[in-house]
């Protein structure tokens, strides 16, 4: 059996180094908790960002992923399936979804929103083709694909990666007359998180998104939320759109839809814009097989038979509480909505790699971002217990 330090040397050979784990070697996880190879037991702070809302290994989408495989995992989507129709149905049913495109990952999500998003502006608007526009927002994070780094602001994400994918302008997030005076006959959408989560869980002013669906819906563009991370009750609500009672004309999700089992995301729309996509002219081998559509339907199943959304709500609102209760001179906030939580450190405080690493030593796995902000976001089935517990590591690990 090899040694953690054999793990990780190995990880270091053979591996590329687009990554910089803490170097915690994991083997099992269960509800909020990770075990080690070691026998240490660990909280759960970060969901793999957000992927396992659900809870690690959750024993309901457990017994459906092992029934489908048994049955049928994958056919393409050169032929009809069982079980994609019923994740349709389901999926209509919870968001108001007209039209739903099955895809694998987040990124491949955005890639097929903002290729929807552009052949509606070229059909439907009359935009002169190849000159669409898609407006972003500054600190941005929508995936790793040449395209999608193309609009980020990040030099990490985009340094040594050109030439760059044309057609996109950046706008400040949260800021609703930036985005006004961007707008242009070419603009086809605007492209946005309703929650900056890789940016260090930025929320942007009371009221914005509402101002956001006026403004698009007046100049005829089309809003797509990136709710890949702040959907499905990350929040405290199903889709984080609707703690200002919108709805997007394509909403994205994916992470949690498989509750951490499987690779799953969709692109949720209506007719109008999901309709311009004909036969053959876009596609993913695994999007919509059996395998991922019975898992999704689970894990959905479980986000609201569990009352997981609610307890996000609560929990989430009873830990901002106890964060900002925290008397340290190195905290400048804690901020947050549900439990997409973040600590932010002031400037002098040193880095916030160093209260992660105290953190793990405490038990409790987190992680740092843009250098002084740690973010915070446990298992949507954490308990008051845990919470309290959590709180008290971090006063040590701070301390």
């Amino acid at each position: 059996m090899p040694t953690p330090a054999d793990t990780i040397a190995t990880l270091q050979r053979l591996g590329a180094h687009n990554y910089q784990p803490l170097d915690v070697v994991l083997t099992r996880g269960e509800g909020v908790w990770l075990w080690d190879v070691e026998g240490n037991k660990y909280l759960d702070c970060l969901s793999a960002y957000s992927a396992v809302n659900q809870g690690h290994c959750h024993p309901r989408i457990l017994q459906a992923m092992t029934e489908q495989a048994q049955r049928l995992t994958l056919t393409s989507r050169a032929f009809r399936n069982d079980q994609l129709a019923l994740l349709y149905e389901e999926l209509a049913e919870l968001t108001g979804s007209a039209k739903i495109l099955p895809m694998n990952s987040g990124a491949e999500a955005v890639e097929s929103g903002v290729k929807a998003a552009r052949k509606w502006g070229y059909e439907e608007r009359g935009i002169p083709e190849s000159e669409a526009e898609v407006i972003v927002c500054e600190d941005n994070f929508h995936g790793r694909t040449i395209s999608i780094v193309s609009f980020s602001t990040d030099p990490m994400a985009r340094n040594g990666f050109g030439p760059f994918t044309p057609g996109f302008r950046v706008v400040p997030f949260g800021d609703i007359d930036a985005l006004r005076a961007a707008i242009n006959p070419k603009t086809a959408a605007f492209l946005v998180e309703p929650i900056q989560g890789e940016a260090g869980v930025n929320i942007p002013p009371p009221g914005y998104f509402r101002q956001v669906r006026e403004v698009c819906t007046e100049r005829g563009v089309t809003l797509i939320l990136d709710e890949i991370q702040t959907g499905l009750g990350r929040t405290g609500r199903l889709l984080a759109e609707e703690h200002e009672g919108i709805e997007a004309d394509m909403t994205l999700v994916g992470k949690a839809l498989s509750g951490g089992f499987y690779p799953v995301s969709a692109v949720l729309s209506n007719e109008n814009v999901l309709g311009v996509l004909k036969p053959g002219e876009h596609g993913s081998t695994f999007g919509g097989n059996p395998l991922a559509a019975a898992v999704a339907r689970t894990a959905l199943r479980v986000l609201i038979d569990e009352g997981m959304i609610e307890n996000s709500a609560a929990l989430g609102a009873y830990f901002l509480g106890r964060l900002r209760e925290i008397r340290s001179d190195k905290v400048k906030e804690a901020r947050g909505r549900g439990l997409m939580l973040a600590i932010e450190l002031e400037a002098d405080a040193g880095p916030a790699k160093a209260v992660v690493l105290a953190l793990k030593d405490r038990g409790v796995l987190a992680k740092d971002t843009h250098g002084s902000t740690i973010r915070i976001s446990p298992p949507l089935v954490i308990t008051r217990d845990q919470v309290d517990w959590a709180v008290e590591q971090i006063e040590h690990a701070l301390a």
